[in-house]
């Protein structure tokens, strides 16, 4: 997840230490999803959200339910691919009966280009979720996050007081662990590190009901960590190991499982 560039950078203190290891961590890319369905963007609608002093914006994906009163979605990606990464998690969302705003922090796709860090993508999610509240006032809003996103799903769920549930998908439980686990542990990247994204240290406050997912075979975010994330997480709560599910396909493997967590925890 952390290539050696990051490992190098934080070793050498650089001054602009912080964003680089913003864009390491992030990985944004302009190019689009090799899997990409242009055939089910066209049923989603395009909005623009403002974010910042600075008059930047978030590109945003719409994708109402048939349900005019079906519950509201925010989902936040993982790192690297911008929205088009997300298509079919999006659809997938769709079909369990929300509507789904999904964005593209600063730095990726449409959205104005910031160097992406954990600080922007906190803000990004917040504006995110207070133009979900404006576009859908009468119902429910929900947080889900896939790897990245789902540290930073976990971040807002704790600041929120009016989130009716949370989902994270192959979520780390933190950058620092992350690093610690890797080929370069015996870097002592931790002394400088800027990117916490702790989620660990976060889960605890979230007053929500939070469902957990995770893959038995995760290449990337070890299945502990989901499991770690599940043990210091406040009841109500669900823990679903996808057996042989890897970091990419939870939602589709598991799809029953989802539905049945969903409605036992969440009451949908």
């Amino acid at each position: 997840m952390l290539g050696l560039a990051f490992l190098v950078a934080v070793a050498g203190g650089c001054a602009y230490l912080s964003e680089k290891q913003g864009e390491l961590i992030f990985r944004p890319t302009a190019d689009v999803w090799r899997g990409y369905d242009a055939a089910a963007a066209r049923s989603i609608d395009e909005h623009w959200i403002p974010v910042g002093a600075n008059g930047d914006k978030l590109h945003a994906w719409w994708a109402p339910s048939e349900q005019p009163k079906a519950p509201v979605l925010l989902y936040l990606h993982g790192a690297r691919w911008n929205l088009s990464g997300s298509i079919t998690r999006v659809e997938r969302w769709r079909k369990l009966g929300f509507s789904v705003l999904a964005i593209d922090y600063r730095g990726f796709g449409k959205s104005s280009p910031v160097s992406p860090t954990e600080q922007l993508s906190y803000e990004d999610a917040q504006a995110a979720w207070e133009y979900l509240a404006k576009i859908a006032p009468d119902r429910k809003r929900y947080v889900a996050g896939h790897s990245l996103g789902g540290a930073i799903a976990a971040d807002l769920a704790r600041r929120s007081d009016d989130c009716s549930g949370v989902v994270l998908e192959a979520t780390f439980t933190s950058i620092r662990e992350m690093v610690a686990r890797s080929a370069w542990s015996y870097i002592p990247v931790g002394l400088i590190l800027t990117q916490e994204f702790d989620t660990l240290s976060k889960i605890g406050d979230i007053r929500a009901p939070i469902l957990i997912t995770h893959g038995t075979n995760d290449g990337i975010v070890p299945v502990d960590m989901g499991e770690k994330l599940y043990e210091a997480a406040k009841s109500p709560k669900r823990f679903i190991k996808v057996e042989g599910g890897n970091h990419h396909n939870l939602s589709s493997v598991a799809f029953d499982d989802y539905r049945k967590a969903l409605k036992e925890l969440f009451a949908l």
